[in-house]
């Protein structure tokens, strides 16, 4: 067998196109930067930053409905490196967990045989990353082993379940949308199931809202919507046109829920709405919501296609309101910026919208037809004309960047993410506009779109393949006509669209290249009455897209088009109709060679020779310019003569050279015509042999022929052994046939019916198949070779897949892609050289200024990372999509920014009193109340007085009348809280109660008996389970402090929590936080990283760097104990860090860390410099204050 090369290396690839039903929700964007998309059985991954499709997953063999990337919310390190992991679930119930960048499957989970309804990656523990929730319908929620594929544990419930959401402030709390209501489990663990079926509440009216005839930002009261946990179910709603139901990331204890024409806010402490985003009339329904966690926002997605940024509104009264019941008290959220709409037809629709988790001001918008719109909210300075009567206040920027506050004449907005474009929603109490603020107007930009194919079907044609001649200008360019006329060429070296051409008005039937930058294509329009057609056939220039008609004005009114086949040398042009004698063409020239004679053979297939005369008449041809020359007696006459000739030997458009074609007739009768110059003539004849039926293709290469019929059957004819093989397929009809490029190259492509077969015709057997149903479930629509070992198959669901010759669906490996534009992707590094990468970028205080360039530093994986960094650092945490790193370096940021403008001899050691008041930084500075409980205790109790004053105005009913004075008890507003107890109504069971605490609320007294007395009932009532009320009396002799140590010790960590931010001095809740700090390290709760950060918020630096290091989180130990030395509040050892430098390669930085180890380092520094024989340089710090200085923004 004669060997042969590959033309040219092109990756295995699927270009895909519009997206099915089942696909609406299958869409996520991780923290990874990428964005996994489902398009029929595959899995796009996109590049949102260069709108570049990365990777394409093949394995499922059904829709896919759900995809969900790993969070990055856990310590990384070489055996915990950066890795792209995603999980996908399909229509017929399989999970199959995903290695994106080899395009493997790390494991697959089948459970049951129904689409998955939702699923979710557990992100809460250190433990173990690899938890992955899943809804298996009807009513299954069952937690997989994402890594193994193991089943840990299987819950059902009573209803069918849609969907869930977890509580983002405590691991334990999540919610189940059902098909009749929400049930609230507040027991999730992972090591168990829940022990119970949970809390079913149902919704109750919540329609009856006047805001459908009402502007939104009119200022009506929000209507009574209510959850409640028994309901007469005459009047109940169900929740079938409940569209989501989430969670809001950006304070505790609320939760939104979307319907078509409103999102209601409920108060899960006051199980009531709170607030209320409703649509007028004749506004466009909701589609989807995405609640922020930098933020109290809301991303809208509408049926439109517009997306919509809405902020809460500031609770603060306005100066000129004098009269504080005029203010309407509620939760609004104002539209702030919204982007252009799409046009929606019956076949383009939005489908789903996601947002960058890490920046929250980038969304991307997935439609029907394929696209993908990337929109970034942008923040610019300016005033917003606003009506002053709609109670619109204006945005402004931050106080502080990355904990650093910003100056006066800041000349440039932030706008890396949400929380430095826009500053914290303000709430009563904090001033309205502070003097180094400015005010911002938001709006939508958009930065990318990627276009998917058209509707199938699909004509496919693979431009001339690769060849010594061209080999400086090829290009791997695909033509595929489409259904609306068009035709796309794609450059399959990057699967990026090179030009889309609007050339017929109908469905495209084929395509042939008469040169690297030209083709034809043909088109037929539906028949008339007559059975007639419009056939359009249309040659098309690329580099300029000029297009004009081949055959002239010929084409109205005659039997349709059935091929076009364009010569080996691409000199002629056969053209056959249905009912109708071929034409011949000059493709050179675009005139009539000939039109056959009305009783020629009706041509059932066609197919030219490879063999020509051309290089004999080329010899011909020079030899008579030489004789020409020879008789010239000029000498520079001679040599411009032969220049001449040999030039134009060159070119074969002076030259008419001698080309073939075969063609079968209805009988199977194969006719030899040959075609030169003007003059065609008749060949041999053969007859047709018995075993054959009709002929439907034919491929000719070399001195093999290949005949294919309607019964699957196929003839190889040796042509120059004069031998012919008949071999049945029993694949039914044979649709195309097709030889491989490549001298030598003997392999067939055949298309049949139900799928497709690569054979060997030199050996005459088959290498591989595909067949619809066994291996794949999609249909063929056309087929062709793009290289010699790889081929382009068009499938009825809209893709388009690149293939190796094996033709089994398969994903590649993403460093393998040919990429246009270079994409920044940590997690396509090998681990070590990812670490490495951040290392060098993290901090680089041995070089004295800080450098983006890497080509200078002495590292094994250099060449790996060379080339990536293509963006300026700003926030390392955010550039690696590192979860775990953005949360740790935001809250250290903040405290030791805070921190290090007062005394830090207080706050550094565990065993200190805490933060004072004085060292707490100014209200203005706070950490964002996304944060929780991890705020500064003074801004945390006003947003907290905020908060239940929304709940007093809201309460509908004397459950919540009561809620509501409960808080204001521990909240220590007594006055306000005896009102509400005497407003309980004599017929209520529960007015002499609420009447007797009324008369001890006011009479408190601080003598020493009554608070002994009042004490040891507490202490009673605590020990006789009414834990609540007991808590209540010890708040009220300011034994707040006795309180959250009894809510501890009965389990209640999050309330003790919240009374001690609410209540105790920064010394007394330094203590009680401290404890929750021990308890969240315990083994059986396991969540040291959440530790850190409350310890953390205390100031325990010195605890929080000793932490770090015994969970061997070296790098970002010794670089917190570095910042912590840059503000001045301790002092510490870097040995770990330096081994862990060396371990990478960096040979200069681990010689800093150790220089600072004392006795240690010395040892180190001598191993380090012992092998070279030189001497330990001294560090050079230069400018090291400043690079060091940036380590509190990342």
């Amino acid at each position: 067998m004669i060997p042969y090369t590959v033309n040219i290396k092109l990756a295995a690839r699927t270009l895909t196109g519009t997206l099915n039903l089942q696909n609406k929700t299958a869409v996520d964007w991780g923290w990874q930067g990428l964005i996994a998309q489902g398009c029929h059985s595959s899995i796009l991954i996109i590049d949102p930053k260069t709108s570049q499709t990365i990777q394409v997953l093949e394995r499922h063999k059904a829709n896919v409905v759900k995809v969900r990337w790993s969070r990055e919310n856990y310590y990384h390190n070489v055996s915990s490196p950066y890795c792209l992991r995603l999980a996908s679930g399909d229509a017929s119930g399989k999970i199959i967990v995903w290695d994106v960048v080899s395009g493997t499957a790390h494991c697959e989970i089948q459970e049951h045989s129904k689409p998955i309804q939702d699923l979710e990656w557990l992100w809460n523990q250190d433990a173990s990353r690899d938890l992955l929730l899943a809804i298996h319908p009807p009513n299954y929620i069952v937690l997989w082993n994402g890594d193994t594929g193991t089943k840990l544990w299987k819950k059902s419930y009573a209803e069918n379940i849609l969907s869930f959401s977890f509580d983002p402030f405590d691991s334990s709390n999540m919610a189940l949308l059902t098909s009749e209501g929400i049930v609230f489990i507040t027991d999730f663990s992972h090591s168990k199931p829940p022990g119970n079926a949970g809390k079913k509440v149902y919704i109750a009216s919540p329609h009856a809202s006047p805001a459908h005839t009402k502007p939104a930002h009119t200022a009506a009261p929000v209507p009574t919507v209510v959850m409640c946990e028994y309901i007469d179910f005459a009047e109940a709603v169900t929740l079938n046109d409940c569209l989501q139901l989430s969670y809001l990331p950006s304070k505790r204890n609320h939760m939104l829920l979307l319907y078509p024409r409103e999102i209601l806010i409920l108060d899960l402490e006051l199980s009531q709405t709170v607030g209320v985003v409703a649509i007028e009339r004749s506004g466009v329904p909701f589609v989807q919501v995405i609640p922020c966690a930098q933020r109290d926002a809301l991303y809208c997605l509408h049926e439109n296609g517009c997306i919509s940024l809405r902020v809460c509104r500031s609770t603060i009264t306005p100066e000129e309101t004098t009269d504080p019941e005029q203010n309407v008290y509620e939760l609004m959220y104002d539209l702030r910026s919204q982007c252009d709409a799409i046009r929606v037809t019956k076949t383009v629709r939005p489908y789903r919208m996601v947002i960058c988790p890490v920046n929250e001001n980038n969304a991307a918008l997935m439609v029907s037809d394929g696209r993908a719109m990337l929109w970034e909210l942008k923040a610019h300075k300016g005033k917003a004309a606003v009506n002053p009567s709609s109670g619109l206040l204006p945005l402004y920027t931050p106080v502080s960047f990355c904990g650093a506050p910003l100056g006066p004449n800041q000349k440039r907005i932030q706008d890396l993410s949400l929380n430095s474009m826009i500053g914290q929603t303000l709430i009563a109490g904090e001033a309205l506009s502070p003097s180094n603020q400015q005010e911002v107007q938001l709006k939508f930009l958009l930065t990318g779109l990627l276009s998917g194919l058209p509707l199938p079907p699909f004509a496919l044609r693979m431009c001339p393949p690769l060849t010594t001649k061209n080999i400086n200008n090829y290009q791997p360019l695909l033509a595929i006509g489409t259904s609306n006329g068009s035709v796309l060429v794609y450059n399959l070296t990057s699967g990026l669209l090179h030009k889309e051409l609007s050339v017929h008005s109908c469905e495209v039937r084929g395509i042939e290249w008469v040169s690297l930058t030209s083709f034809l294509s043909f088109a037929t329009s539906a028949p008339n009455n007559m059975g007639l057609v419009r056939n359009e056939l249309q040659h098309v220039d690329l580099p300029t897209g000029r297009c004009f008609a081949f055959r002239g004005e010929r084409g109205n009114d005659e039997p349709p088009i059935e091929m076009i086949k364009v010569s080996h040398l691409k000199q002629y042009l056969v053209v056959v109709f249905r009912d109708k004698p071929l034409e011949l063409w000059d493709t050179r020239t675009g005139t009539l060679l000939r039109e056959m004679a009305k009783n020629f053979p009706t041509v059932t297939a066609l197919e030219w020779s490879p063999s020509h005369n051309l290089k004999s008449l080329k010899k011909k041809q020079m030899a008579a310019r030489e004789a020409i020359a020879r008789q010239t007696p000029d000498v520079f006459l001679h040599y411009s003569l032969l220049q001449d000739a040999e030039s134009k030997s060159e070119s074969s458009q002076a030259i008419s050279a001698r080309e073939h074609f075969v063609f079968t007739d209805m009988d199977g009768q194969v006719y030899h015509i040959t075609v030169e110059g003007n003059t065609v003539k008749d060949g041999a004849r053969i007859p047709p042999d018995g075993s054959m039926g009709s002929i439907a293709c034919i491929a000719w290469k070399g001195d093999t022929l290949v005949l294919g019929d309607v019964d699957g059957n196929l003839n190889f004819w040796d042509l120059k052994a004069r031998l012919s093989r008949g071999i049945p397929t029993h694949r039914g009809w044979v649709k195309k046939i097709r030889f491989a490029p490549g001298k030598g190259n003997q392999k067939l492509l055949v298309m049949y019916t139900d799928g497709a077969e690569v054979w060997d015709t030199k050996e005459v057997q088959m290498v591989s198949s595909m067949r619809i149903g066994r291996n794949v479930n999609y249909r063929i629509l056309d087929i062709d070779w793009c290289t010699s070992d790889k081929v382009v198959l068009a499938s009825d669901d809209g893709c388009i897949r690149v293939l190796e010759m094996a033709m089994k669906s398969a994903s590649y490996r993403m460093d393998e892609q040919d990429l246009t534009d270079p994409v920044w992707c940590p997690y396509l590094l090998v681990p070590r050289a990812a670490l490495t990468l951040k290392a060098f970028l993290l901090l680089q205080p041995w070089s004295g200024t800080f450098t983006m360039d890497i080509t200078q530093v002495d590292y094994n994986e250099k060449d790996e990372i060379k080339g990536l960094i293509q963006e300026q650092l700003n926030s390392l945490s955010k550039l690696f999509g590192d979860e775990s790193d953005l949360t740790f370096w935001t809250v250290a940021a903040h405290y030791l920014q805070s921190f290090c403008q007062g005394s830090p001899a207080e706050c550094v050691h565990c065993g200190g009193s805490g933060p004072s008041e004085a060292t707490k930084p100014s209200p203005q500075s706070h950490l964002d109340i996304c944060h929780d409980v991890l705020c500064e205790s003074s801004y945390f109790q006003k947003f907290q007085l905020d908060r239940v004053h929304l709940q007093e105005v809201k309460r509908s009913s004397y459950e919540h009348t009561k809620k509501c004075a409960d808080q204001l008890l521990l909240l220590g507003q007594t006055d306000r809280a005896v009102q509400l107890l005497l407003e309980t109504s004599a017929d209520n069971a529960s007015y002499y109660c609420d009447s007797l605490k009324a008369c001890l609320v006011t009479t408190i007294t601080s003598s020493g008996p009554s608070q002994s007395t009042i004490k040891l009932v507490a202490t009673n009532m605590i020990a006789n389970g009414k834990l609540a009320e007991g808590v209540q009396l010890l708040c009220l002799i300011d034994k707040a402090e006795d309180a959250c140590r009894y809510l501890q010790t009965y389990g209640e960590w999050n309330r003790a929590t919240w009374l001690a931010k609410v209540r105790l001095s920064p010394a007394e809740s330094s203590d009680v936080l401290k404890r929750w700090a021990e308890h969240l390290c315990s083994s059986q709760v396991n969540q040291k990283s959440k530790a850190i950060l409350v310890l953390l918020s205390l100031g325990c630096f010195y605890k929080v760097g000793e932490m770090l290091n015994n969970m061997r989180h070296f790098d970002r130990a010794a670089l917190f104990i570095e910042a912590c030395l840059q503000h001045g509040v301790m002092e510490t050892s870097f040995v770990e860090y330096d081994r862990l430098l060396r371990s990478l390669g960096l040979r200069e930085g681990a010689a800093l860390w150790a220089s600072r180890a004392g006795s240690a380092g010395e040892e180190l520094m001598e191993e380090l410099f012992q092998g070279d024989g030189s001497s330990a340089p001294e560090p050079t710090l230069g400018e090291e204050g400043d690079a060091l200085g940036q380590l509190s923004t990342e």
